[in-house]
């Protein structure tokens, strides 16, 4: 049994020693992509964020004209406060706190479907980015592209640029703007 063992430690030695300069000679192709400034150039991620401001700016302008309201009466309240009888300045000062804190409610209530619905769009724009580095890479023949946490990647290896330009090439082309 010992002979066998060191038998099948020569063959794996040789085995290692003949795929050497296979391994060696084969070239492997490495990429870099900048995934910041794809989001940031990317026609899809654009708009996906265009979406969401026009989804949402209504609710903000609503909003922000429920604060002026609410400005206009602390105004007079302050204003008018020394002439009005006790029970019709509690009256307008609980109408506005009560308005206070509704508008407090409605702004946190847009906040978060404003944070769900981003995360939502910006989830399919990566898996959608993600797609077309996949498709790039086996395209044109890329072993490895790799893309956060990298310390350093030399401008030949980064490959972001043609990235945008087949994520551009491929997105709707947008209306004409009169």
């Amino acid at each position: 049994m010992p002979s066998m063992n060191k038998t099948a430690w020569i063959a794996a030695a040789a085995a290692m020693i003949a795929l050497s300069p296979a391994l060696a000679s084969a070239e492997v192709k490495i990429a870099f992509v900048n995934t910041a400034k794809l989001l940031e150039e990317s026609p899809q991620a654009r708009a996906a964020q265009q979406a969401l401001e026009t989804e949402f700016l209504p609710r903000q302008r609503e909003l922000a004209d429920q604060q002026k309201v609410l400005q206009d009466k602390e105004e007079k309240l302050k204003r008018d406060a020394a002439v009005m009888s006790e029970a019709d300045r509690a009256k307008s000062e609980r109408e506005l706190r009560d308005g206070q804190r509704d508008l407090a409610r409605r702004f946190n209530e847009l906040q978060e479907d404003a944070n769900l619905r981003r995360n939502e769009e910006f989830g399919k724009v990566q898996r959608s980015l993600l797609q077309e580095v996949q498709t790039y890479a086996r395209a044109n023949g890329f072993d490895l592209i790799v893309s956060d946490g990298v310390l350093f990647a030399s401008p030949a290896v980064d490959v972001t640029a043609q990235v945008v330009t087949a994520l551009k090439s491929k997105a709707p082309a947008a209306p004409a703007k009169n």
